[in-house]
């Protein structure tokens, strides 16, 4: 067990099951709706880089190398947290995206302006 740390292999599993939750996530997304699909990969990306910076980590990589995987982290993050401001903004002056009169993020009130 301590050699699937040692090796980093726990963090390929991980990303492997990362790697199905996207796949589950965006078909689950296309037939019923839901979050975004660019802020979904940025959420799903932000955590994988991270795992990718423990692998690296964990495996004696250099420092710039882990450096590399933690900012690919943050950019991802960014991207995350743009769009959910965004879609925040947009509903609160009572604009609906998404399907069903929805935002992206679930049923919203709105406010309608006329």
């Amino acid at each position: 067990m301590a050699d699937l740390f040692a090796s980093g292999r726990i963090v390929d599993a991980i990303l492997v099951l990362v790697l199905i939750e996207t796949l589950v996530l965006l078909g689950w997304r296309a037939r019923f709706g839901g979050a975004g699909t660019a802020a979904l990969l940025c959420t799903l990306a932000s955590g994988a880089a991270l795992m990718l910076s423990l692998r690296a980590a964990l495996t004696g990589a250099e420092w710039p190398v882990v450096a590399l995987w933690l900012t690919a982290s943050l950019v991802a993050h960014l991207g995350d947290l743009a769009l959910r401001f965004r879609r925040s903004g947009a509903a609160s002056r009572g604009v609906v995206t998404g399907r069903s009169g929805t935002t992206g993020d679930g049923p919203r009130s709105v406010r309608v302006v006329q």
